[in-house]
């Protein structure tokens, strides 16, 4: 009963304090889940990938996941519930109350001070994702100039980079992308053994 409570009030603190999207819980799943002992860095990094992959909101597919990583079929509903409950009930009162401060300077000031750290988290999500993928570190803490050089996986760079500039500079789906990229990933990595 323990481990559920912590599953429940570990979702509900990334649920109320995840702005800006499911990218930008990706710090907070990682410093609450990896803190705890609950999974590591590459498990983490590997539930990234089966939410994206999955149909439906990042954030309700990654704590799904990780909550029956951890706990099971149980665990995944609690996880799924938590961190969804503070989106309710913060939505429920936004939509009572928000168009009556809208134009409050307070409001306004507070929102361009939080576009910033959404930026910040979304970043810190990108650097998380790409120690795993891209070094084979468990973290980034682990990570040294050194070791980087050494252990850099020139393929997944390439499809990284590959899928970074087909969506950036020439507009091409993420859908394809992903549906690419896992192909190449199959030849690169299944095929010639990279």
């Amino acid at each position: 009963m323990i481990m559920y409570l912590r599953i429940i009030w570990i979702f509900f603190k990334i649920g109320l304090f995840t702005i800006g999207g499911g990218y930008a819980m990706l710090p907070l799943i990682n410093s609450e889940l990896v803190a705890y002992g609950l999974m590591t860095q590459l498990e983490v990094a590997d539930i990234v990938a089966v939410s994206q992959m999955t149909p439906g909101p990042f954030a309700i597919n990654a704590a799904t996941f990780s909550g029956v990583r951890t706990l099971g079929i149980p665990g995944g509903i609690a996880a799924t519930v938590a961190v969804a409950l503070p989106s309710l009930i913060i939505t429920t009162l936004l939509a009572k109350y928000f168009f009556k401060f809208e134009d409050n300077i307070i409001v306004r000031r507070a929102m361009w001070g939080i576009r910033p750290a959404v930026t910040g988290l979304i970043a810190a999500a990108a650097v998380i994702m790409a120690v795993p993928a891209l070094f084979g570190a468990d973290s980034l803490a682990l990570l040294t100039w050194g070791s980087a050089l050494k252990s850099i996986d020139l393929a997944s760079v390439v499809i990284a980079l590959a899928t970074g500039v087909a969506i950036l500079k020439f507009k091409v789906s993420p859908i394809l992308m992903i549906l690419l990229s896992g192909v190449a990933g199959v030849v690169l990595f299944g095929v010639l053994g990279l």
